[in-house]
């Protein structure tokens, strides 16, 4: 092999140990999450399944764990893209946001959310994990 092809591939973008810290926190809740989805807590997650969505709701429960799964495991060890997998994860929790709203508006009990409050109370979160995918996975500013 020559040099060329055996160039080295640039280093990941510089980061803080706190936002590593959240990225891998982020990152194991993801895999979390995405596993219950698809083993013990999947009653639960068709609860949020919009009535809307023309699909089977376990089918949705199920393809989403699976997005959970590679997102997580992504945000774990991916650290040369972890920009990009961070907005992507953003743009997943924007993405199953109408589901909680479907699990409040509809009254859902899932996840011992059992009132109107508490069911509220969750959409308030979403936004945060947003905020948490994005900074955890930024480059910080000089």
């Amino acid at each position: 092999m020559g040099s060329a092809e055996c160039a080295e591939s640039p280093p990941p973008p510089p980061t803080t140990r706190l936002r590593t810290a959240a990225r891998l926190l982020l990152a194991g809740a993801l895999i979390f999450a995405g596993l219950s989805h698809l083993f013990w807590a999947r009653r639960d997650f068709q609860a949020q399944v919009p009535d809307w969505v023309p699909l089977d709701k376990d089918g949705v429960v199920m393809a989403s764990g699976g997005v959970e799964i590679m997102l997580g495991a992504g945000l774990a060890v991916l650290t040369r893209d972890r920009v990009r997998l961070g907005r992507l994860t953003a743009l997943f929790f924007v993405a199953v946001f109408p589901g909680n709203i479907a699990q409040w508006q509809g009254k859902r009990p899932a996840f011992r959310l059992d009132t109107d409050e508490l069911r509220f109370a969750r959409l308030l979160f979403q936004p945060l994990l947003v905020l948490w995918a994005l900074w955890s996975t930024a480059i910080p500013r000089r």
